[in-house]
């Protein structure tokens, strides 16, 4: 009888750890697929991208993947930074004359989130516009 007791302890601790790995392992993939949705909403809004209206960038829970509608998107709107400088300057983009080119920065805020699982992903990203031309001349 202490036998049987001993074996069925034994069992239940196997079925409980081999249960346990694979919701870690379901819940890795479901965060992996959030993950991948943020990434679809940073090249999305990249592609898109103008300096001139960065509001048009941003989206609000868009479908990321066609096959799974669970997986979706959602990007804020671009603002310029808070800290550090506006413009960064590049080098190796003066075509002579004194003219010197930059990228205009940009900080946004991207989250990817897998709905049936309530699995999410925030990710802050910086965004670099250019080469502008940053150089004060007359011409």
């Amino acid at each position: 009888m202490i036998a049987s007791l001993v074996l069925l302890a034994f069992g239940i601790m196997a079925v409980l750890i081999s249960t346990r790995d694979i919701r870690v392992s379901s819940r890795l993939v479901f965060e992996k697929k959030a993950f991948s949705a943020a990434e679809t909403g940073i090249h999305a809004m990249i592609g898109g991208f103008n300096p001139d209206n960065p509001a048009a960038s941003a989206a609000s829970d868009v479908q990321a993947d066609p096959a799974d509608a669970s997986v979706r998107y959602t990007v804020g709107t671009p603002t310029r930074p808070t800290t550090g400088p506006d413009i960064v300057p590049m080098a190796g983009y003066a075509i002579g004359g004194g003219q010197q080119w930059g990228q205009s920065r940009y900080v946004a805020e991207v989250a990817g989130t897998h709905t049936d699982t309530n699995s999410r992903v925030d990710l802050s990203i910086g965004i670099g516009y250019g080469p502008i031309e940053i150089s004060t001349m007359s011409r």
